[in-house]
């Protein structure tokens, strides 16, 4: 398990330092903590997430777009958090890609002319844990959310004679980002 953390989160052994591996090339991890969790309730708020969001997210937008926001979303919450948390801190959890889920749903259901209401409670409500509980990356929700709206609007606004473009152009446009602020981290800590 120590293998794959890298940030905020979880208190590793003291001679551990997370963002050791990812500095020294070992990006690999900030995937691996996208899928890696410390406690039962961490990883049963996400499944409950997932489960809430996950099945009509996907229904909409197809299971290759689904997949791709999961990814850059979770990419992105690891690398805002690689960027601005503490480098002798550790962080692991699926929360990035889930926020980046709550974002994109928020996005849909403007598209759709569904009731905001819902999504906006669950949102101020998960925001305001991030923001009151101590051990929480709350990078990594920000990240994550804003890649979510980021790509979400993408996928749903794309104008019908340039989809692919639009859509694949913002995937890769935030993935670059991600990529841009790992190297200037990684800079920071070498």
């Amino acid at each position: 398990l120590l293998a794959d953390l890298y940030l905020v989160g979880a208190r590793p052994p003291a001679p551990f330092m997370p963002t050791q591996g990812v500095a020294d090339g070992e990006w690999y991890r900030l995937v691996t903590s996208m899928f890696t969790h410390e406690e039962p309730w961490h990883i049963g708020f996400n499944m409950l997430s997932l489960w809430l969001l996950g099945g009509p997210l996907e229904q909409h937008l197809g299971r290759a777009r689904y997949l791709a926001l999961y990814l850059i979303s979770g990419l992105a919450g690891s690398a805002l958090t690689y960027l601005l948390a503490g480098g002798s801190t550790a962080s692991l959890g699926a929360s990035g890609a889930v926020f980046g889920l709550f974002g994109a749903t928020a996005v849909l259901m403007r598209r759709l002319r569904y009731d905001m209401r819902p999504i906006i409670a669950l949102l101020v409500i998960n925001l305001v844990i991030t923001f009151s509980w101590s051990g929480i990356a709350w990078q990594a929700h920000i990240g994550g959310l804003v890649a979510g709206v980021v790509v979400g609007y993408a996928m749903v606004h794309a104008p019908r004679e340039r989809r692919a473009l639009v859509q694949y152009g913002t995937c890769a446009l935030v993935l670059g980002l991600v990529v841009l602020i790992t190297l200037v981290r990684t800079a920071q800590l070498t």
